[in-house]
């Protein structure tokens, strides 16, 4: 069932009331034709349905043609809401209420915005688009209070995307009572990942800039292998010295590589948002 709101009859409570309320909270509304409060507060339930988009279901209670219904629920005044979860009661209310009180019954048994982010992330690796999935992941990483199991699953997905720094900086904060058998495995993926991190090329050229500091076009070659094994903030720290020394270095090439990361990166991921700021202090 995926509709937002249903009239409730004798034919689909099972469905309706019993069914549905284990998947999702149902929101139940017992109404007459003849109630002004029930005029009063349907709009408003509706409106709120429709907002929330199917994270609870608004089942419509006609007390006059489901009076048997109505009976059943212990109904004894006009407007009833209740709220059914696993086929039980757990909230409720009589009479028409303010929508301020109503979206705070709501929030008691509703998904948080980060739940469900956790939940679409989960979907997206699964079907192995972890671009989409990693800034969903890092919103709910953060706005859940850094919770551990999206703390791994964020850290893994970093991990596939061969951010050994970023993904070593999440395993770093989760707490002893937390590293099980998963994190164990992640910290294995992690040392393995920084142990094959440098390819001879980076090596070569890390060993002449070590020999010559001011050697600005092996720094520039050593940028561009960094950004290839996705290690992007230090390719980025690179061309940005490059770029305070020389805003043109390689013709335009050095910007255009150091643009080309952040955008890579996207939008609302710390380190391309802190190189971005970065570059515009520079050129301004």
């Amino acid at each position: 069932m995926e509709e937002f709101i249903v009239d409730v009859t004798a034919q689909n409570a099972q469905q309706v009331l019993i069914e549905e309320s284990m998947k999702r909270p149902v929101v139940v509304d017992v109404w007459a034709e003849w109630c002004e409060p029930c005029k009063q507060l349907m709009p408003v339930l509706e409106k709120l349905a429709n907002e929330y988009a199917g994270q609870f279901l608004l089942a419509k209670l006609n007390a006059d043609t489901e009076q048997a219904l109505a009976g059943q629920l212990g109904v004894r005044s006009l407007p009833t809401v209740m709220v059914l979860k696993d086929g039980q009661p757990v909230d409720g209310f009589a009479g028409a209420q303010p929508e301020k009180e109503i979206r705070e019954m709501l929030d008691k048994y509703l998904p948080k915005a980060w739940e469900l982010q956790f939940q679409q992330a989960q979907k997206l690796v699964g079907e192995g688009e972890l671009d989409e999935a990693l800034p969903l992941l890092r919103q709910a990483y953060g706005d859940s209070g850094e919770r551990a199991d999206i703390a791994k699953q964020y850290a893994a997905v970093l991990l596939e995307k061969n951010r050994t720094k970023d993904a070593e900086e999440i395993l770093g904060k989760i707490l002893m009572t937390d590293q099980d058998s998963d994190y164990q495995q992640l910290m294995a993926q992690l040392e393995l990942k920084q142990a094959a991190a440098d390819s001879p090329e980076i090596k070569a050229l890390q060993q002449a800039l070590a020999a010559n500091p001011e050697d600005s076009e092996s720094a520039y070659k050593l940028a561009v292998q960094l950004s290839q094994a996705d290690r992007h903030e230090e390719a980025l720290e690179i061309l940005l010295n490059l770029l305070r020394k020389d805003l043109g270095f390689a013709d335009g090439a050095a910007k255009q590589a150091y643009l080309d990361i952040v955008k890579a990166l996207g939008a609302g991921d710390p380190v391309a948002t802190t190189y971005q700021r970065k570059l515009m202090t520079l050129m301004f």
